[in-house]
């Protein structure tokens, strides 16, 4: 046998059988693992396909067996770390199983663009999906376009909590609150995230439940958008409106802004001001000081997410049952300085 190919364009099936001295749809047969091929003649056949440097085309055969093999992900936030990573993870995870990922990303999360998103990965055939915008209007589209395929959400409160795979957000809320109060602090602020986040309502629940449960005084949250920008602009507020020892940011983008402003006003971290963050970004341990953050397994959930998925989709997948559970990292932006030296900040 011998290839003599055009260099300008990948090798065919049809090359392949060309090569061999067989028919395009014996090749097919190889290539699905027909029991009626004779071994010498997949022999040739495997031959020809590695001289070409053949490689099958699996969307095509998936297909042709009446299946796409191909899941969609929905996301409102592939900018942001906690998502980008949750997203790597499920490609990853899908490609171990061969399947493909279509990925469609939500600009804006008004119900028109929802929709769109979901009839496009659905015009993809897609077996299922995983949900990583937790608004709720994404989940009423859901409802009203009575999506047929199986889905699951990485979102964390709510009417579908069913389906729902992320850490739980109040228990992480919780204890970085009780470790602020733990370290003798009476007045601590929630920089609190978007109120149409599930999770960021989740976490100011969190924050709130630990607040009453401590007997301390409620500071009205502050509702934030996730961003630096947006710490670093609360945090100057702060300092010129109200008395605080701690503040519970809801995620460490805005976490690390508030730093920049305290830092800006000449205070001490943890010396005036204690901060906790959520989500454990890669940078916060690098923030000076290290933040004090919950932390969370995005790849982690990411995984689970996609075994979860086949799992709906009927493939008997097996899926652990072991909680993917949050955890608090203690680092510098709390302490060791001691409660005695903490004093209370009066108005900026």
């Amino acid at each position: 046998m011998s290839a003599d190919l055009p260099k300008d364009r990948a090798p065919s099936i049809r090359d392949v059988a060309r090569l061999a001295g067989v028919s395009h749809q014996t090749v097919s047969r190889v290539l699905n693992d027909h029991p009626s091929i004779r071994e010498t003649t997949k022999a040739r056949i495997l031959q020809a396909m590695e001289e070409l440097q053949y490689r099958p085309n699996q969307a095509a055969r998936a297909l042709s067996k009446g299946r796409s093999r191909t899941i969609g992900v929905l996301t409102a936030s592939s900018a942001q770390y906690g998502p980008a990573r949750s997203v790597a993870a499920i490609e990853d995870a899908a490609r171990r199983q061969g399947y493909f990922v279509d990925t469609a990303n939500l600009g804006v999360a008004d119900p028109a663009a929802i929709e769109d998103a979901l009839e496009h990965l659905l015009d993809q055939a897609v077996e299922g999906l995983v949900i990583i915008a937790p608004q709720e209007r994404v989940f009423d589209v859901l409802e009203r376009l009575d999506i047929a395929v199986p889905y699951v959400s990485l979102q964390s409160t709510g009417k579908h909590d069913l389906r729902a795979l992320a850490a739980d957000q109040i228990l992480g809320a919780r204890m970085a609150t009780r470790h602020l109060i733990d370290l003798g602090h009476r007045e601590i602020v929630h920089l609190a995230g978007p109120q149409d986040w599930n999770e960021a309502e989740a976490r100011m629940r969190g924050f709130l439940l630990e607040i009453d449960d401590a007997d301390l005084m409620t500071n009205p949250p502050i509702l934030g958008d996730w961003s630096a920008d947006f710490g670093y602009f609360a945090g100057q507020e702060l300092l010129r409106s109200r008395d605080f020892s701690a503040v519970f940011a809801a995620n460490d983008e805005m976490a690390l802004g508030l730093l920049h402003a305290l830092h800006d006003a000449r205070l001490s971290v943890p010396g005036d001001v204690s901060i906790v963050g959520f989500d454990d970004v890669p940078v916060a341990s690098h923030s000076w000081p290290p933040l004090t953050t919950v932390h969370q397994d995005f790849d982690g959930i990411g995984r689970l997410a996609f075994a979860t998925l086949l799992r709906e989709m009927g493939t008997g997948v097996e899926v652990p049952t072991a909680p993917i559970a949050p955890r608090l990292v203690v680092r510098g932006s709390t302490g060791p300085v001691p409660v005695s030296r903490l004093p209370l900040l009066k108005r900026y």
